[in-house]
């Protein structure tokens, strides 16, 4: 494999598969890479710590999404649980962009699964990538096939199968007028959350529509508060 094919593979797995223009290469870093200088990993991080990373994914995204799709392009999977997910909203929050991205990379996962000088790629259908069952199906919903690319899409894709510990359904796009009276609502009843000094809330239950899915549970997250369930309002 010559040089340029693996920083055009490096380019298509961590930016999404975008088109990059001829202006938006990282001729620095490229030259680095050739020179020996420094490994495919390294590539990598600075792609992912690029103005174009981080403007495509961190600040268009959602958090969920952002998250999700850090595991994608650099682990090569989807999320397995709610911990994974809040952990690194939380480090992303503390430390900053920087810390979140070396995270991954630095991970034994990566190290493991790629080493120096392997390119990162989707893993996640493979059993080795997935300690859990769901993760098979949470990655289908993420890897949708060569032609997609991953900056059109802003929301999350598993905020509600991860939350609730269940399996996505892999359907094909259907659309819904948000606010029409065919919109689905959800029942998110929750433990634990703490709003402000003078208000805690030991249980407490909200009905959502489904547009309204995902700033709702990131709110909770935020708030400490534990998910207990999430269940359809027929």
């Amino acid at each position: 494999m010559t040089i340029d094919t693996v920083i055009r593979a490096v380019y298509k797995q961590v930016l999404g598969n975008p088109h990059v223009m001829e202006s938006e290469r990282l001729v620095s870093a490229e030259s680095k890479l050739t020179n020996g200088e420094i490994s495919v990993r390294e590539f990598v991080r600075i792609v992912a710590k690029s103005d174009f990373y981080r403007d495509r994914y961190f600040s268009s995204c959602a958090p969920y999404r952002f998250v999700e799709l850090n595991f994608l392009h650099l682990l090569g999977r989807a999320p397995q649980d709610q911990r994974e997910v809040s952990e690194h909203i939380v480090r992303c929050v503390a430390e900053g962009y920087d810390a979140e991205i070396d995270s991954y990379i630095d991970s034994d996962e990566y190290q493991a699964a790629f080493g120096e000088n392997n390119i990162p790629s989707y893993r996640g259908k493979d059993s080795a990538a997935n300690p859990k069952q769901i993760g098979y199906n949470r990655m289908f919903a993420l890897d949708r096939g060569a032609a997609q690319v991953d900056s059109a899409v802003q929301s999350s894709q598993l905020v509600f199968a991860v939350a609730t510990n269940s399996a996505n359904t892999i359907n094909s796009s259907t659309a819904t007028v948000i606010g029409s009276g065919t919109e689905k609502r959800f029942k998110i009843l929750v433990s634990g959350s703490k709003f402000d000094t003078k208000r805690r809330i030991s249980t407490t239950e909200y009905i959502v529509s489904a547009s309204k899915m995902t700033p709702q549970i990131q709110r909770i997250n935020r708030t400490s508060g534990r998910i207990v369930s999430i269940t359809e309002v027929i």
